[in-house]
């Protein structure tokens, strides 16, 4: 009888022992793996902070690499005194390659997609990611008359070194770069590179009320600029196209600094694409302006003249 007490007790010993043991191991378990959960958690979330400043700094990239292109591109035009053939091209060539016509340029260097690429990677090697970037589609365009929109479109996928985290997602990268302040194409290519006019949008509001002109003065003498669908955009500008677009600009050409660059000067309507163009429409003086100032019917209407009849 006594015997059979002992072997109870031990087998209820055994028992405890093996519970004991079984709550040990799955408290250390459970321990470890939520201290994995965190670790993953922490991760990801450094990941996401990453990925929010990224973002941010690759369309900072782009505006900076789409500044200098455009730059570069006036250069081009100024030394060549000719157009550039083809914008979207050029734009791509340079990001991708940082040339222009093959030729490596200096105004380039750390703005191309091979830069931006190793700017990012530096940063994320200080916290053990790797960044891949798979381009897509890179387009040069204007949707206002005032901007040019870059639009970089590119598969960015993130890895974690540790393989705790992995992020991929295609990324479409914007910038906008004003137009403001940039030398007018159309100028550079029709004077000889003798006379510039730089961008600027019209201070000037109304340009004329009624009979009254005296704005419309002074915005000829600065040569400012207004939005216009019958004129070229700024990127037809640096093609040296004249014909209308949606995002056109315009303005009028103050004949006498072509005058003083002892230019030949033309009785014609002085909207620059028309005044720089082959064609020459019927055009008018207009009372209160300069005796050399004219403009043709449609302008008339567009900057709300209306002229006695004679």
């Amino acid at each position: 009888m006594g015997l059979k007490i002992k072997n109870k007790k031990g087998i209820f010993f055994t028992l405890l022992v093996i519970v004991l043991l079984s709550f040990f191991v799955l408290s250390y378990t459970f321990y470890s793996i939520s201290g994995n959960i965190k670790n993953i958690n922490n991760r990801i979330e450094t990941m996401n902070n990453f990925i929010f400043s990224m973002e941010k700094d690759l369309s900072r990239k782009l505006y900076i690499f789409g500044f200098r292109e455009i730059l570069l591109l006036e250069n081009k035009i100024i030394e060549n005194n000719l157009p550039i053939s083809n914008v979207s091209v050029a734009f791509e060539e340079a990001f991708f390659n940082g040339t222009f016509n093959g030729v490596k340029e200096e105004i380039l260097v750390g703005t191309t997609f091979e830069d931006m690429k190793n700017s990012i990677n530096e940063n994320a090697k200080t916290m053990n990611m790797v960044v891949d970037f798979y381009p897509k589609k890179f387009v040069v365009k204007q949707e206002d008359p005032w901007n040019v929109k870059i639009i970089f479109d590119v598969n960015l996928v993130i890895r974690d070194e540790g393989n705790l985290a992995f992020w991929n997602k295609t990324e479409s990268i914007i910038s906008y770069i004003s137009i403001e302040n940039f030398e007018d194409p159309l100028y550079v290519l029709n004077t000889n590179g003798l006379v510039g006019n730089k961008i600027n949008k019209t201070i000037y509001n109304p340009l004329v009320n009624e009979n009254d002109v005296s704005n419309l003065s002074l915005h000829l003498e600065k040569s400012y600029y207004v939005a216009s669908v019958y004129g070229p955009s700024f990127l037809d500008r640096l093609e040296g196209k004249k014909s209308s677009n949606e995002n056109g600009i315009e303005s009028l050409v103050y004949l006498p600094k072509l005058y003083s660059q002892g230019l030949p000067i033309y009785e014609k309507s002085a909207v620059d694409y028309i005044y720089f163009s082959s064609e020459n429409p019927e055009s008018f003086n207009v009372p209160g302006m300069p005796q050399w100032f004219r403009l043709d019917e449609l302008h008339l209407n567009f900057y709300n003249i209306t002229l006695s009849p004679s």
